[in-house]
């Protein structure tokens, strides 16, 4: 079993969650969220919020928090092949108790289909709190090129900040 091994970014301010599934090997070892280089993540946000390319890591937590972003991901340990969503078995969820109490989360949405898979079939009947799924920002997901994830991501996420 392979453990999530760092917290979630939120604060009081924080409106929407956003929830991948779970941390790849170069996220793992960055100690934080979308760590490899090819995944469009922080480049949607960023324009997203209308706002610089954030580098370090530091900058992204800022950026989150700045733009009232709560982000962490489904999945709390699994059973894992390398950074293979596929290959993913033996789930245990987080507990997102603790953000829905402290912030003002408004809306959920979900990085790709095995977040949302996984939130409907672990979280949700906890929750009550539906997600709206989001193309994923993984390179592994080529059918969306960057404009249009960017295009649908803003839709999505802006009516809701």
């Amino acid at each position: 079993m392979v453990k999530h091994p760092f917290p979630p970014v939120y604060d009081k301010n924080s409106k929407i969650l956003i929830l991948g599934s779970f941390p790849s090997v170069k996220s793992r070892e960055e100690m934080f969220f979308y760590g490899h280089k090819q995944n469009r993540f922080w480049r949607v946000i960023a324009e997203v919020l209308e706002q610089n390319l954030p580098v370090t890591v530091n900058e992204k937590r800022n950026l989150l928090i700045d733009g009232g972003i709560a982000l962490w991901d489904v999945i709390a340990s699994c059973e894992i092949n390398g950074s293979s969503d596929t290959s993913i078995k033996n789930v245990e969820v987080n507990d997102f108790s603790k953000i829905f109490s402290e912030a003002d989360i408004r809306h959920v949405f979900v990085n790709g289909k095995t977040a949302e898979k996984y939130y409907n079939r672990l979280i949700l009947p906890k929750t009550y709190r539906n997600c709206e799924c989001l193309p994923s920002t993984s390179p592994a997901n080529a059918a969306w090129k960057i404009d249009a994830l960017i295009e649908c991501w803003k839709a999505a996420i802006k009516p809701f900040l």
